[in-house]
This record gives structure tokens, C-alpha cells and sequence, in this order.
């Protein structure tokens, strides 16, 4: 999987695709198209990372969030734009791994220790700067659109885990903002110093780093 910036990143990737017509989607932009299966790009990027959200909660296990789908693709028929970015995350969290697994990216060191969280951060602040409106974002997700989830997720969950969100896409990716970003989680934040030690030596690594934009360059065929 990757972590959120690297998700939020992708989809813009992909919405960059649709519009240079290098890929053809039934699921269209509500702004240009009018008559046809449209789009809420602000809602997709909901989804998308939404089902990290686990990560808050120890009661949503991660088959709850990432065994939705039968068909991890990217046929969007039939979904709503939380629905569709949710399966993209799904889809993102696949092709990522098939990729570094072809490029033998594990057999590096230090690259799968503690989960291989340290790798998700580098790549968050890798890409951060190819989107150019983290305000807006961060701005929607302070106040997001509640979204029927039935018994999944509860209200309170919901909207803390876009606040956390918020907070961390709003400024540039420093150690300083993935540590809090980390702390916010009980799952992780046992081991904050070891993945930023870990962060910190990836970091140094030429072989790590262009792989993690390889990723970037490849994840949407």
C-alpha cells in the first residue's frame, strides 16, 4: 500500500490521463461532460483515502476497508465518486506492489522493515510537490461530506480522520509533519522513532528513491 499524499498523487495522475485521452474511462469529469457517468473529483480523493482509516480505529480491521471489491480494476461502473476512489486506493495499493516486486525493490535493504512504512513516507514527501493545491484539499477535508457507511465507521471516526489528514497535507512533508502524522495513530505511534530513523536512512539511498518514482511513472498503464 501507499500512504496518503502517494494516493492523492495517483488519482491526479489519473485524472491527468483521462484528459490527455492516454487512457478511456467511463467515469467522467462532472465539469467538462454533461449527460453521461460523472465524476465529483473532491469526493473521489474522499475515497481514496479513506481506507487507511483503519489505522485510528482498532476496531475496523483491514479486510473491512481492503476486501471491498471483488474486482480490484479501474471499471468504476455502477459506483458512486467515494465508492470509485475507494476502489482506487484498492487498485493503487496492487499495482504499487506488483511494481516493486518487479523492480525487486524489497531486496534492498531496509525496505521492508516495520511494514515497509518508512518507504510510504519517503514516497509522500517524494511526490508532494506534483499537486499544487494542498490548501483546497486540506480545506475539504476539514469538512467533509458525510458519507453513509452503515455500522463501518462511525461519525466522530469519520470526520478526526480527515482532520488528521487535513493537517498533514497542508505543509510541505518534513519529519516534523510525519511524526505527528504517525503519533495521531495508536497503531503506529508505539513506533514513531524507528520508522523516522528508518525514513532517514531510505532517504539516503539513490537506488530507493528512484524506484519509489518509478512507481509514480508506472502505476497508471
Amino acid at each position: 500500500m501507499a500512504s496518503q499524499i502517494a494516493h492523492i498523487i495517483y488519482a491526479k495522475k489519473y485524472f491527468d490521463s483521462i484528459e490527455n485521452e492516454k487512457i478511456v474511462s467511463n467515469f467522467l469529469d462532472e465539469e467538462k461532460i454533461k449527460g453521461n457517468h460523472k465524476i465529483n473529483r473532491d469526493e473521489f480523493i474522499l475515497g481514496v483515502v479513506f481506507p487507511d482509516i483503519r489505522n485510528i480505529d482498532s476496531k475496523i480491521k483491514r479486510k473491512d476497508t481492503h476486501l471491498k471489491f471483488n474486482c480490484v480494476d479501474l471499471n468504476f461502473s455502477g459506483l458512486t465518486s467515494f465508492e470509485a476512489g475507494w476502489k482506487f486506493h484498492l487498485y493503487c495499493d496492487m499495482r504499487r506492489e506488483e511494481i516493486l516486486n518487479e523492480e525487486k525493490f524489497y531486496a534492498i535493504e531496509k525496505t521492508d522493515e516495520l511494514a515497509g512504512r518508512p518507504a510510504k513516507l519517503l514516497e509522500d514527501e517524494l511526490l508532494y510537490n506534483e499537486y499544487d493545491n494542498w490548501e483546497k484539499l486540506a480545506g475539504y477535508f476539514r469538512n467533509p461530506p458525510l458519507i453513509n457507511l452503515g455500522d463501518l465507521v462511525d461519525e466522530k471516526t469519520f470526520v478526526l480522520w480527515y482532520a488528521i489528514l487535513a493537517k498533514y497535507i497542508e505543509e510541505k512533508v518534513t519529519v516534523k509533519t510525519m511524526r505527528i502524522f504517525l503519533s495521531k495513530s495508536p497503531k503506529l505511534a508505539p513506533d514513531v522513532d524507528r520508522i523516522m530513523e528508518k525514513v532517514l536512512e531510505l532517504k539516503k539511498n539513490k537506488v530507493v528513491i528512484k524506484t519509489l518514482m518509478n512507481v509514480k511513472n508506472r502505476i497508471i498503464k
